[in-house]
């Protein structure tokens, strides 16, 4: 793969056959930038293209049976229900803990199950399940306690549920440790020894899975808004949207852009998307971060009201509050972005002797943290880790990696100094004593060195097609819509111009953003560069000197009107 030096990234630039390029272009009716965004994304043979162009049901979609004791645990709610036992679902306080509590509710309320549900809060309860929840739990008679998106690594409290004569049914998806918890039944498709062949569902996939095999059982048609709530959980916790997880987002999303709720519609209306069609990215940048925020600074439950509930100034209420909490949860993630990135500006983290962010204040909400951790591997290519600094004299963290540093097998590797993690290979979290945090930066630097190269290190942008301006077409926009949903494993494609030059000043929006109009082939088109204040100086000296530019296609809607923009990424001078 060739490579060119941008200003920000290293390009890797495209390197695929113009034949087979052509064929798939002509084959299927696509553009060739298009067409050549696949092969660079290696469907090359018509049975790859097929199976990632047309989702099928057939195809992509497991049947829950194959799940590790899926059978076991809906024999007992079954077994619960027809008893009228109370029982409990234990979620978390994210995206993905919240829709799965709220598609078990809407499965199992309707079946009149005796059912109620828990959302730990983030400073007083700490994440999962905890031995205080089932004492609570056995205390006001429930009998039978369902997690969902949390639990795989709840060893005492699943010792203490056997205690109290409660069955623990643990759903998860989060990557087991050598041992698994002592509970009634383990849905978890992330298991070595679970048989079901998609093992990267959200937690929310994994309750959808349980109550579709539950419905079926029942013979009944589980209620629409599961495919809502599905969708919104797995874009949320940016799980690889191929196989499944694609087949189940691309349904979701025609099924809002039919038949939206109303809390879709007020969550759309905070996320000022005027769309009439929605994508995932909508979902995931407008819409999922406002569900987000109650979890992250105030009581989660207020969620689950707020996505299945019924009344209309309840919705509106907590749709309000939700906006606000969102605003607020922006600037404290600006706040602390700012922060680490004078600590880098002082050298007080040296990124030029070190290869791990580790930042830690008893300020940080550590709901907004891991935010704040993704931002920072996206802007200097480094494993980060920061820390919420609690009382107690705990260290709770959040932790985002590179792909070629496996986070996961990091803090497995050093678990002797950690009082608890959990998560996957890009994304986890952690606490320790504070006094042995300096002593798990030396462990992550040596574990960087051994296993990453300096280009490892080196922030990368990975180019799928070269493109022209004029092919920016409403055909090209069309094809483009093939490659959807985008998200994790699925990205946007970053397109290559070649010999583009400016046609106006630049200008500099908010002192942060920069607005700018580029013509190449007998066309000119607006381009904005977010988040790149230091291009503004470098435009100013380029004159009409061309250049290449790596950029994302857009549809900007405004006002009625639908016009194709680029959203700049890089320049190479």
């Amino acid at each position: 793969m060739n490579k060119l030096q941008g200003k920000k990234y290293l390009w890797q630039l495209p390197a695929t056959s113009n034949t087979a390029v052509l064929e798939i272009a002509s084959k299927y009716n696509l553009s060739f930038p298009v067409a050549q965004t696949l092969v660079s994304r290696g469907f090359t043979t018509s049975a790859e293209i097929d199976e990632f162009l047309f989702s099928s049901f057939e195809r992509d979609v497991a049947h829950p049976s194959l799940m590790k004791d899926a059978q076991k645990a809906i024999d007992r709610i079954l077994l619960a229900m027809e008893n009228d036992e109370k029982i409990l679902v234990a979620g978390d306080y994210d995206v993905d803990g919240i829709t799965s509590s709220s598609i078990m509710l809407s499965c199992l309320l309707p079946l009149k199950a005796k059912i109620n549900f828990f959302l730990p809060n983030r400073v007083r309860d700490g994440y999962g399940l905890s031995t205080k929840i089932i004492e609570r739990a056995a205390q006001n008679g429930y009998t039978v306690v369902i997690t969902v998106d949390n639990g795989i690594t709840a060893f005492e409290p699943a010792k203490k549920a056997k205690e109290l004569g409660i069955d623990l049914i643990i759903t998860d998806h989060h990557r087991p440790h050598e041992e698994v918890p002592d509970a009634f039944a383990i849905v978890n498709p992330a298991q070595v020894d679970c048989n079901y062949p998609f093992k990267v569902l959200a937690g929310v996939g994994v309750a959808f899975k349980l109550m579709s095999f539950l419905y079926e059982k029942l013979k009944l048609k589980l209620p629409d808004k599961v495919y809502e709530l599905l969708m919104l959980g797995t874009i949320a916790d940016v799980v690889p949207l191929r196989g499944e997880n694609r087949f189940w987002v691309r349904h979701g999303l025609h099924y809002v852009n039919k038949v939206e709720s109303y809390a879709f519609k007020v969550l759309k209306q905070n996320g000022k998307v005027k769309k009439d069609k929605i994508s995932s990215t909508d979902v995931g940048f407008s819409i999922a971060p406002q569900i987000n925020a109650l979890g992250r600074l105030e009581d989660a439950r207020d969620g689950v009201k707020f996505l299945i509930g019924s009344n209309v100034a309840d919705v509106d209420a907590v749709g309000a509050v939700l906006l606000e909490l969102n605003e607020a949860r922006k600037g404290i993630e600006r706040s602390i972005f700012a922060q680490i990135q004078q600590q880098i500006e002082q050298k007080k983290i040296d990124l030029e002797h070190e290869n791990v962010i580790i930042a830690a204040s008893d300020s940080w909400p550590p709901g907004v943290i891991g935010l704040v951790a993704s931002r920072l591997v996206s802007t200097y290519g480094r494993p980060t880790l920061l820390f919420h600094l609690t009382k107690s004299g705990l260290a709770k963290g959040s932790c985002r990696s590179i792909p070629a540093f496996n986070m996961f097998d990091a803090l497995y590797a050093h678990k002797g100094m950690l009082k608890s993690f959990g998560g996957h290979s890009m994304a986890a979290g952690l606490s320790l004593p504070i006094e042995k945090m300096s002593e798990l930066k030396e462990k992550l630097e040596a574990l960087v060195a051994e296993q990453c190269s300096p280009e490892d290190l080196q922030l990368k942008l990975t180019l799928d097609a070269q493109a022209k301006l004029s092919d920016l077409t409403k055909k090209f926009m069309n094809d483009m819509q093939n490659l959807e949903p985008f998200g994790n494993e699925n990205r946007q494609p970053y397109f290559y111009f070649e010999d583009v030059v400016l046609v106006q000043k630049p200008q500099l929006l908010k002192d942060l953003h920069v607005k700018c109009t580029m013509f190449a082939d007998g066309v000119i088109k607006p381009v904005i560069f977010f988040n790149r204040p230091e291009l503004f100086d470098l435009f100013m000296q380029q004159g009409e000197e061309p250049f290449c530019l790596a950029a994302q296609v857009m549809e900007n809607h405004w006002n009625g009107r639908v016009s194709i923009e680029l959203s700049g990424v890089d320049v190479s001078l």
